[in-house]
């Protein structure tokens, strides 16, 4: 990464802020971290240990005695209700990323739920649960393309005193040598052989009309099913309910869609340390993830139900866990082997099966993916808010694509290649997740993209997928697109409605005007991200070169 700016006055405005000043007192700095454990399963686990500071490990860590696909056992300490010691990372069985995330897509078989009929107003952003039909011609009737006369046969024509205006019924038909005005999308009289535009025309002293150009029979008329006939395929099953597709289906005689309902997801937030208003004090620090990952799930086609914090408490952590009815519970920290990371050791307990447990990918390599009951599934992000964001992408989203019935393609967040303006250094065995902004048909890397840090892809477009060993300067590497503008989508509450401001520690979102039919509104309350014992600050740079904090791999 150079970090010399672009040529192009907007990417100097754009990216000036993220790029364009080295900060090293933000290289340790974290923003609303609570995973100071983050690194020490590659610093501890000799297979994570890189051979050479520049070439790959030519072979994938060993897999653990234990599956990471099999239930894991419960312990004669979990029966008796007592905390038990994290196990060490070395029983890991890490997962390459491009697995993980498919691993990912086919935890679930399914929709997590059935086909319902919803009314056109609340289902956009759902998913359709069959293809979109068409129940009618598209139009249903020959209609005028533009505003002027509809004239018989060839000119001049008279011109009859009264005009056909849209949705009357069929008007008279016309003798060759006859003229009618005639609005935009009104019908077409019989027999008529064209549309005369209205700046195509004149009449004369005796109310005559004349063409000021050659007539082709049928110009500027809409013949009945030029868009479709009835019966005709128009989308598939998985796809996006977008505005486009609401206006269409009403086009073609819908009054309600039949879609699947949102997947259910449930936040629980674990951190003593995390304040979710104010400035960091006394050992204290801001929550980032709170009022990052509930709009970040809705994005992604989940809805929220509830938020709850839970702070550093196994047995809390325990309850929620198995009282939970939501489709996938998201947990925000705890995933390493800290003092206070709880996940494994409830997970284990519950005899939770461990579909992924550990990513090959930097920043968030702590991340899991477990399948706690039949149809509900548990996704554990690490502390620090970027590898946070990692987690999200690589397991969260796959997750819910299939839970939500999206077909590959369909909408949501989409891969593509670009090349990169600038070289990336590589983790030696690691993929690494790179935010960048997309400019001139390049991705340019930005810098602050250290686990704990946001500046980055704060200003970013998407996240670049390094290989292990690094990118130079114009290579095409496979970019994530962020799902970032996606408001409100499918909650049905109407403009200017809260995402935030519901309950939390345990409450659920109400339905807010309007809603319904699994079309609540989100709740944040502003709390997330925990696991171990504060910021790393001064704690070193880590496992990769340091350039500005935005190498650092964890």
């Amino acid at each position: 990464m150079t970090g010399q700016p672009a040529s192009d006055a907007e990417l100097d405005e754009a990216l000036a802020l993220v790029n364009g000043h080295r900060d090293t007192h933000g290289t340790h700095a974290a923003h609303g971290t609570h995973a100071p454990h983050e690194d020490h399963a590659a610093h501890d686990n000799p297979a994570h240990r890189p051979t050479s500071a520049s070439a790959p490990s030519p072979t994938p860590p060993p897999s653990s005695p234990a599956s990471a696909s099999a239930p894991a056992t419960t312990t004669p300490a979990a029966r008796s209700g007592s905390p038990e010691a994290p196990a060490p990372d070395k029983h890991r069985d890490i997962t390459p990323w491009p697995a993980a995330r498919a691993r990912a897509e086919r935890a679930a078989t399914g929709p997590g739920t059935e086909p319902v009929d919803v009314p056109l107003h609340r289902a956009l952003g759902m998913i359709l649960a069959a293809p979109l039909t068409a129940l009618t011609d598209l139009p249903s009737f020959d209609t005028s393309a533009m505003d002027g006369w509809v004239v018989g046969g060839p000119g001049p024509w008279d011109v009859r005193a009264d005009g056909i205006l849209a949705g009357h019924a069929r008007p008279d038909a016309l003798s060759d040598g006859e003229a009618v005005g005639i609005a935009t999308g009104a019908r077409i009289p019989q027999d008529a052989t064209a549309v005369l535009r209205s700046e195509h025309g004149r009449t004369d002293d005796k109310g005559r009309l004349h063409a000021l150009r050659d007539v082709v029979t049928g110009q500027d008329i809409r013949p009945r099913g030029q868009e479709c006939r009835s019966g005709d395929h128009l989308l598939p099953a998985g796809a996006l309910v977008t505005p486009a597709v609401l206006g269409l289906a009403a086009a073609a005689g819908y009054d309600a869609l039949p879609v699947y309902r949102r997947p259910r997801a449930e936040v629980l937030v674990l951190g003593d340390e995390l304040l979710t208003d104010g400035l960091p004090r006394e050992g204290l620090i801001r929550d980032a993830l709170g009022p990052m990952l509930p709009p970040w799930l809705h994005a992604l086609g989940a809805e929220v139900t509830a938020v709850r914090r839970l702070g550093d408490d196994a047995e809390a952590l325990h309850d929620a866990i198995t009282s939970s009815t939501a489709d996938l519970i998201v947990t925000t920290g705890g995933t390493a082997s800290g003092p206070v990371d709880h996940v494994h050791p409830i997970l284990r307990r519950i005899g939770a099966e461990l579909l992924v447990d550990g990513v090959a990918v930097r920043p968030g390599h702590p991340m899991l993916l477990a399948r706690v009951a039949a149809g509900r599934h548990l996704v554990g992000l690490p502390g620090n808010p970027l590898a946070a964001v990692s987690g999200l992408l690589t397991l969260a989203e796959p997750l819910l694509r299939t839970l939500s019935g999206r077909a590959a393609g369909c909408g949501g967040p989409v891969t593509y290649t670009a090349p990169l303006r600038d070289g990336v250094q590589g983790h030696p065995h690691d993929t690494r997740l790179v935010p960048v902004a997309l400019r001139a048909e390049r991705a340019v890397p930005l810098h602050f993209n250290g686990p704990a840090m946001l500046r980055g892809i704060a200003a970013a477009d998407g996240l670049a997928v390094v290989p292990p060993g690094g990118a130079r300067k114009g290579r095409e590497v496979e970019v994530l697109d962020l799902p970032w503008a996606v408001p409100e989508v499918g909650t049905g509450t109407g403009a200017g409605a809260a995402l935030y401001g519901g309950p939390m520690d345990g409450g659920h979102a109400e339905d807010s005007a309007g809603s319904g039919d699994g079309a609540q509104a989100d709740t944040a309350a502003g709390v997330g991200t925990g696991s171990g014992a504060g910021p790393e600050v001064g704690a070193g740079p880590g496992d990769g070169a340091v350039v500005d904090g935005e190498e650092r791999f964890t």
